[in-house]
């Protein structure tokens, strides 16, 4: 599971996205309407994944996370000493008795790329409660988009043929109309 949050001046949200063994990805994300610093927004956030994670009956669960804070604090390594922060932290700690096996590893932010954009998308947008999104699809591209519209014309000549025997040789096209001879002849020729 990943996690991530962020807090802006258009507000805070929350991403998680739960990777199941077989690799199935099931996303949740959560624009948060109270106002709240970003330690306690990255404490709601683990809270939600392992909450929803809970829901769906896991059992096994690698936690990463690029809050430091979180993650070291949930391993033992730091005390939680923030007011604000140690009811989130008892409640977290709780949440992960409910595993059999439960790891919480440190993600460096460069390397959680998608999670950020996502919940710096979710933090920004304005929604109504209960917004269902249908799941995120990402498509790869080999080649851009206008690459594929260019075609050879019937013809076989290539689609800007007529354009440079107007260019090169002042010839219009032979089945070319008299309304469509003055948009060529507004192509700048140079000289000859």
């Amino acid at each position: 599971m990943y996690f991530n949050s962020a807090v802006n001046l258009s507000g805070s949200g929350t991403w998680a996205i739960l990777i199941s063994s077989e690799g199935q990805h099931y996303p949740v994300s959560v624009k948060f309407v109270f106002p709240c610093t970003n330690n306690v927004s990255e404490y709601e956030t683990c809270i939600l994944s392992l909450q929803l994670a809970v829901s769906m009956k896991v059992l096994k669960l690698q936690v990463y996370g690029d809050s430091m804070l979180i993650i070291v604090q949930t391993q033992g390594e730091w005390k939680t000493k923030d007011s604000k922060l140690v009811p989130y932290h008892k409640f977290l700690e709780r949440l992960a008795k409910e595993f059999d096996d439960v790891s919480f590893e440190y993600l460096p932010r460069t390397q959680n790329h998608f999670a950020d954009a996502l919940v710096t998308l979710s933090s920004m947008l304005q929604v109504h409660d209960g917004l269902d999104i249908e799941p995120l699809r990402v498509d790869i591209l080999n080649q851009p988009a206008y690459c594929l519209v260019i075609e050879e014309g019937f013809d076989r000549e290539p689609w800007y043929h007529d354009i440079k025997n107007y260019l090169m040789k002042c010839e219009f096209p032979q089945d070319n109309s008299p309304s469509g001879k003055k948009y060529i002849v507004k192509i700048p020729r140079k000289p000859t």
